[in-house]
């Protein structure tokens, strides 16, 4: 039997082409029900295959001259996306060379090629960017959009409840997601005009969308354990994300210069030793890395910029599960479930134009 192919952009990230390869290999090792195409510099990938073995077995290479730096803007991106290892990526899954693609490169640019190669599904008007953040509770939630749209309108969001709900149930194995937007605050009233015709929307077809539609949630309680889905526009989105990363970050700046500001308190921090391993691996973004662009006919996978190896592996084993659970087949099943007629938002832009 043909094993499925997940594409690897190798040339993608800060780290470059050995911690992708590293990544994609340690991946392999834990997930040996897929191959892969490795995209890039033939000679590149080749001496970092290496060191290597099982991956170099499970893989083909494709080679490519071009790449997508982090500072060319999306259409820059697109004029030059056939020669690149991040264009020839997605293509090969448009092609069925592979069923999905990885890439660590400039998130504008991937946005840019994956839309205009892939297209987005039918009854999805734009794609949004959506990650598993860790919480509280004994389940990570789903947030989306996380800065692909900076605008949208009530439309939007609805089409974004419905990917995120389809997403959740893959990741977090509840069959009926708990659902809410984002909001300056939980009341009804609270938040703009086209928040509260989404929340309308989603509260009459929470029922044939399998969710519980809960409301609004703030920001401060995303990650308090409780919600399985938060839904926002990728400008607020973006903001949220990156605010609870800066906090991750601080927390463990300041426990480490609190550990070691004296012989007392390096002796605290191997006595609390194991509470503060477990603090660093929630906090540790590579454990959480791979967020994936909903909504286009194909799976594309975003890894962080600065991942590490084991952060590549982990974007690859979203990849391999969103695959394996047809997420794809999973969200045209919901909007069909629901009706384009029920979609038809008053605060759609196509129709105040």
């Amino acid at each position: 039997m043909t094993l499925p192919r997940i594409a690897i952009d190798a040339m993608g990230g800060d780290e470059g082409v050995r911690v992708m390869i590293e990544g994609a290999a340690l991946a392999r090792r834990r997930h040996d029900r897929f191959n892969f195409l490795l995209v890039g510099d033939e000679t590149r990938i080749k001496a970092a295959l290496e060191d290597h073995p099982n991956l170099r077995g499970a893989s083909e290479i494709l080679h490519t001259d071009g790449v997508i730096s982090g500072e060319d803007k999306p259409s820059q991106a697109l004029r030059r996306a056939k020669g690149t290892s991040m264009g020839r990526a997605i293509a090969a899954v448009k092609a069925g060379d592979a069923g999905a693609a990885v890439s660590s490169g400039n998130t504008g640019a991937l946005m840019a090629i994956a839309k205009l190669t892939l297209r987005t599904m039918p009854g999805i008007d734009r794609p949004a960017l959506a990650a598993l953040l860790p919480t509280l509770g004994d389940n990570d939630v789903v947030m989306l959009d996380l800065g692909a749209n900076t605008e949208c309108d009530s439309r939007n969001l609805v089409q974004f409840a419905i990917m995120g709900a389809a997403y959740a149930r893959v990741a977090t194995g509840r069959e009926q997601p708990r659902l809410r937007l984002l909001n300056i605050g939980t009341e009804e009233i609270k938040g703009t005009e086209l928040l509260r015709d989404a929340a309308a929307t989603l509260k009459a077809a929470a029922g044939d969308l399998a969710m519980s539609f809960d409301g609004f949630t703030e920001a401060d309680k995303v990650c308090r354990g409780d919600v399985d889905v938060v839904v926002t526009d990728g400008f607020s989105g973006n903001i949220a994300l990156k605010a609870v990363e800066g906090t991750a970050r601080f927390v463990g700046d300041l426990l480490r210069r609190s550990f070691s500001s004296s012989l007392r308190s390096k002796i605290g921090f191997l006595i609390s030793r194991p509470a503060t391993e477990l603090l660093k691996h929630h906090l540790d973004p590579n454990n959480h890395n791979g967020a994936v662009f909903l909504g286009l006919n194909g799976i594309v996978v975003k890894s962080h910029g600065s991942a590490n190896a084991a952060g590549v592996a982990n974007a690859v084993a979203v990849t391999a599960r969103l695959l394996e659970e047809n997420v794809t087949e999973r969200i045209t099943a919901d909007l069909a479930r629901v009706g384009e007629a029920s979609l038809r938002m008053p605060g759609n832009q196509e129709e105040r134009a």
